[in-house]
């Protein structure tokens, strides 16, 4: 039987995703659906990317764009927000890269990067699609069709979207905002539950909307 999980942000916590795939016990015919911020805040960014990048060759695997992403690309193609992408987490980020800080530039964090995680960024979603669910990071705008969203909102919007009804026919399963447990609506279902500020990384089972933590 096909199973489908959604997972949320991860932010360089290795050893947490590690241990939720773990007890989830991937199966070849198994999808799972990544909703973003890989990278950050953790000490592990790198290995993370790496993981994912090799689970992703046993299982199918959708893997969304996250605002840390989203502040990873600018701050290497242009280095113009070095402060927010640092005080954002992002110093840990080039550090599991580089090893240091020291004299870093953006380019040299580009070319550090290997080739398979230029593939894995490159091919970043800005939301996904089932039957039943809408997948994205942090939200949408109320009653707007998902393919209409302006992608900034996909990315960063928070209250408006968790205070408000969403007016879309399909349950929307985010991240993005931390909770201590999951959120549960009858149109969203929030699955940040602060990982990387001592929580747990939570799983979702759709349809079953069943909860999966890797304590």
């Amino acid at each position: 039987m096909d199973r489908r999980f959604a997972i949320g942000d991860i932010h360089g916590c290795l050893n947490k995703l590690d241990e939720l795939i773990s007890k989830i016990d991937p199966r070849r015919e198994d999808t799972f659906i990544f909703l973003g911020d890989y990278l950050d805040r953790g000490d592990h960014s790198k290995e993370v990317v790496e993981y994912l990048v090799d689970l992703s060759k046993e299982v199918d695997c959708v893997f969304l764009r996250g605002n840390h992403e989203d502040m990873f690309f600018e701050y290497l193609e242009y280095g113009t927000n070095e402060g927010i992408f640092f005080a954002n987490g992002g110093r840990r980020t080039v550090e599991s890269y580089l090893g240091s800080l020291d004299g870093i530039t953006n380019d040299q964090v580009a070319r550090a990067l290997p080739e398979s995680h230029r593939d894995f960024f490159a091919g970043l979603a800005w939301y996904y699609e089932d039957d039943h669910y809408i997948y994205v990071h942090a939200g949408v705008k109320s009653s707007i069709p998902i393919a209409s969203q302006d992608r900034h909102d996909l990315l960063w919007v928070r209250d408006e979207f968790i205070f408000s009804p969403t007016g879309l026919a399909k349950k929307v399963i985010f991240g993005h905002t931390p909770f201590w447990r999951p959120m549960v609506k009858p149109d969203k279902i929030g699955i940040d539950t602060g990982a990387v500020y001592g929580g747990v990384l939570t799983a979702v089972e759709l349809p079953q909307e069943t909860f999966i933590q890797n304590l």
